[in-house]
């Protein structure tokens, strides 16, 4: 990675590099963390400075700052490492402000940071503010107000994952984050594509097509319209179903058919009917089909009742894995399995093997081998060559 202005500053000289140590906790002199630590995605990272808590700063590939803590967490505070040292300095009692609320007020936030520093200008001194001032102006950087660079903290936290998911290199465990109040939820992440694309059905927009026309939009469009459901989503629901219908017996066929169904509409049934005696393997899909208009509605209830479903945290994570991956989101869908292992146990029999499997189609035959050994019983796993 190259050289930077500002490191370089710091490393040339050493009243600054003193002064950034203390009182604003950065020192250049610290780069070796309490352990061996790699990006999940395989990137190369650079620990840059320390803390005084035994946490290091590193630089990504993309020039982002991930913060890892020796308590094992770990977090995105900056996408460049100008805009990192204008938070630590800016905010040397930054760990607390990621708790604050950034949608408060100006004022409220301000406040909120300047309590905080009362305690560290106690030990340091009144010059705290002054040596401040003096830093970034020596490092060409800027004073920003408190309230901007909480809110720039916090949008730097959410983006860690998956991205920048820091993994223990022997053990292969993530870090937890930083705060999980600033996670993003998974299905957040994998259905905003989708989310995107139903907002292009229901405006009849002129590229809606290609949506209908890939495989993946459709899926990721369909889950989409299943958590956010409308009378007016009908005429483009039935442009999904019938894309899809050309793929023959998929679930994503069922989940379409349900939510045209769910209408009731009498036209939707003769469509569906003439779709089922296309395939039998369609057929079997649709089972229990309503001879009759009346049942249409019915029907689809029961089966989106048992198939699916009206809330998104009561997908299995897995699926939403399998959906990033299909959307070619590989560090997503990785994120999504690596969370699910560190979490499971000897007793998640019937997990284990599928996050195995999960982790061989992306290629991850290390986390894939984790998972096969905390499944194995003790002392069964024959050891690799």
């Amino acid at each position: 990675m190259t050289a930077h202005r500002a490191l370089q500053l710091l490393h040339e000289q050493p009243e600054l590099a003193e002064l950034a140590a203390y009182p604003f906790n950065v020192d250049i002199e610290r780069t070796d963390h309490v352990e061996a630590v790699r990006l999940a995605s395989g990137g190369p990272i650079e620990a840059i400075a320390g803390d005084d808590g035994g946490g290091t700063y590193f630089r990504c590939p993309d020039g982002a700052i991930l913060y890892a803590g020796s308590e094992g967490e770990a977090g995105l505070i900056a996408d460049s490492v100008d805009e990192a040292l204008e938070t630590l300095i800016g905010l040397p009692c930054w760990h607390d402000h990621i708790l604050l609320d950034p949608d408060a007020g100006d004022a409220e936030l301000a406040a909120e940071v300047a309590e905080s520093e009362e305690g560290l200008a106690e030990y340091y001194g009144p010059e705290l503010d002054a040596d401040r001032v003096t830093l970034l102006a020596a490092l060409g950087l800027r004073r920003l107000p408190p309230a901007e660079l909480v809110r720039r903290l916090h949008r730097a936290v959410r983006r860690t994952e998956p991205d920048h998911l820091l993994l223990n290199a022997e053990e292969l465990c993530a870090y937890a984050p930083l705060t999980r109040r600033l996670r993003v939820p998974v299905h957040e992440a994998v259905l905003a594509p989708g989310r995107a694309d139903l907002a292009r059905l229901r405006a009849r927009a002129a590229d809606a097509s290609g949506v209908t026309a890939d495989p993946v939009r459709r899926a990721t469009a369909l889950r989409a319209a299943q958590y956010d459901r409308t009378p007016a989503d009908l005429p483009g629901l039935r442009e999904l179903l019938l894309a899809e219908a050309a793929s023959g017996p998929t679930g994503d066929l069922r989940l379409a058919t349900v939510l045209v169904g769910l209408h009731g509409e009498p036209a939707d049934h003769a469509l569906l009917s003439s779709l089922r005696d296309r395939s039998p393997g369609v057929r079997a899909l649709l089972g229990g089909f309503p001879d009759h208009p009346e049942g249409l509605q019915a029907w689809a209830a029961a089966l989106d009742e048992s198939k699916h479903g009206g809330r998104p945290v009561d997908e299995p994570p897995v699926s939403w894995a399998r959906l990033a991956r299909r959307q070619g989101r590989t560090e997503l869908a990785r994120c999504i399995l690596i969370r699910l292992l560190d979490a499971a146990g000897p007793h998640d029999t019937e997990l284990l093997p599928l996050l195995a499997h999960e982790f061989a189609r992306l290629g991850d035959h290390p986390q894939a081998a984790r998972a096969e050994q905390l499944h194995a019983p003790a002392g069964s796993v024959a050891a690799r060559p």
